[in-house]
């Protein structure tokens, strides 16, 4: 079996401007669907995850609730929710774009929202205790005091559903969003060339994975406690 270089080659606008940026005719794009569900399902996770952490039963319950229900089905089942039901409910077809970013966010919300909760709780007590001694209110205390700590601590784990996020945006092929893989089948179906496309695919999948896996590691290194700490040192020093 030969391998045939040239329909990369001759594809390479669609499959990469395409299907990983978004730009063309066709909407969607793989990076273009994964960044703003990473961004807004953070935001939505943040919210999730303190709702959990309150003492107040009328607000913690529907939170445990929400993430209990999100993180028992799978994706694709939410996806078609979203396709089959909204249509139903309001009259009118989305666009394949808004329903898979919808359900994107919806979906790893549940799951960035337990980190968000894990990470808070991993701070240690004695910082609440004197947060709240010199004053400062709920919100003052999570916004200046335990959030800055918990993102530290957040950050593997963040990174990590990240790629999950990223990797898991070629599921919206399936209600026909072009993104990469999608792109990838199309340009397989016209060529008949599906060894290349599909190593093609694994390999931009596996560099762009790659990547946020590194920068992670360059990130947590540089605001780890040791890091700062050597970092004020030459600053007095010099």
């Amino acid at each position: 079996m030969s391998f045939d270089w040239g329909i990369i080659a001759g594809n390479w606008k669609f499959l990469l401007l395409q299907g990983l940026f978004g730009i063309g005719s066709f909407g969607g794009g793989t990076l273009r669907l994964a960044i703003p569900a990473m961004v807004l399902g953070s935001i939505l996770g943040v919210v999730i995850g303190l709702c959990r952490l309150t003492h107040r039963r009328w607000i913690s319950y529907p939170a445990v609730l929400y993430v209990e229900i999100f993180r028992g089905v799978p994706l694709v089942m939410v996806i078609f929710w979203f396709w089959f039901l909204i249509p139903q409910i309001t009259g009118q077809r989305l666009p394949d774009y808004s329903v898979a970013l919808a359900a994107f966010v919806v979906f790893e919300a549940a799951y960035l929202g337990e980190i968000v909760r894990a990470g808070v709780q991993s701070v240690p007590r004695g910082q609440v205790d004197a947060a709240l001694a010199s004053g400062l209110t709920y919100g003052e205390m999570m916004l200046h005091v335990i959030l800055p700590q918990a993102i530290r601590n957040m950050i593997p784990s963040l990174v990590t559903q990240f790629i999950v996020i990223f990797k898991d945006t070629s599921l919206a092929s399936i209600i026909g969003m072009m993104e990469l893989t999608k792109a990838a089948q199309i340009v397989s179906q016209r060529e008949i060339r599906p060894f290349e496309m599909y190593l093609f695919l694994a390999v931009v999948y596996w560099i762009c994975a790659y990547s946020m896996s590194r920068f992670s590691r360059r990130l947590d290194s540089r605001i780890s406690p040791d890091h700062v700490q050597s970092t004020r040192v030459l600053r007095l020093s010099s």
